[in-house]
């Protein structure tokens, strides 16, 4: 008799697991309750997109999942870890090597030329300065800026400021890149350049990326998507 075959595809390790996560704000003494008990699953290797209209808490979501800002209750497990039963100051250690961030604007410092803006985080690491120049460069040469590293950020154009961006949340090689629409402010093609480097980059570095976006062809290319309705996490495309 032949036997069963009870192979199945082996579960996607879990990278970021959110439980039961609330955010309440006070503004003006009226208590606002933003996130009311998301529970999200994050796979490792995967790119996520969160949408959902202006307001409903996709930037908040983003912000905890990347610990700059704390939840009210509710837990943001890492690999299994709490993290934010860390103190600040191991949290923000944390931060600085494991996430990366870009942001609509892409906050990059104007009195730095490109090389010293994607060094900054290495240094605040603490790596020796040759060491954090030489990732520096790697990265810069990746993203396409080798000619422009010694160039004012104020000088290069909206979509190679936001080169720069990713290069700097890149450079410390962390395991998730963060990302609050990243093409949000840039013209179609720059956008478009930025949008395949990103997903170029995390199949390269083998990251998790998880982008909050209202560009929905971004949105479509990633592996799932989801939106936030009433505080909540809804599946829209790509699985549970």
């Amino acid at each position: 008799m032949n036997e069963l075959n009870l192979e199945t595809t082996p579960p996607r390790p879990l990278k970021i697991q959110v439980k039961g996560l609330v955010k309440t704000f006070r503004t003006n003494g009226v208590q606002v309750e933003v996130l009311t008990g998301v529970h999200l699953d994050i796979f490792r290797g995967e790119t996520l997109a969160i949408a959902g209209a202006s307001g409903v808490g996709k930037s908040t979501l983003l912000h905890i999942l990347g610990t700059l800002e704390r939840p009210t209750s509710g837990q943001v497990l890492w690999d299994g870890a709490d993290v934010f039963s860390l103190d600040e100051k191991l949290l923000a250690a944390f931060r600085n090597r494991k996430v990366g961030f870009v942001f609509q604007l892409h906050h990059l410092l104007p009195e730095f030329n490109v090389l010293e803006n994607v060094m900054m985080p290495a240094l605040i690491a603490r790596l020796p300065r040759n060491t954090a120049r030489q990732m520096a460069e790697a990265i810069l040469i990746r993203v396409g800026l080798k000619d422009r590293w010694r160039h004012r950020v104020s000088l290069l154009s909206g979509g190679e400021q936001q080169r720069v961006a990713v290069a700097r949340a890149l450079v410390l090689e962390p395991d998730v890149l963060l990302a609050d629409e990243p093409t949000g402010n840039l013209d179609p093609r720059s956008g478009a350049r930025v949008h395949e480097l990103i997903l170029e980059l995390n199949r390269e570095l083998g990251l998790t990326s998880v982008i909050v976006t209202h560009n929905l062809e971004l949105a479509r290319s990633l592996d799932r998507q989801i939106a936030l309705v009433d505080g909540k996490a809804v599946c829209m495309r790509g699985g549970a």
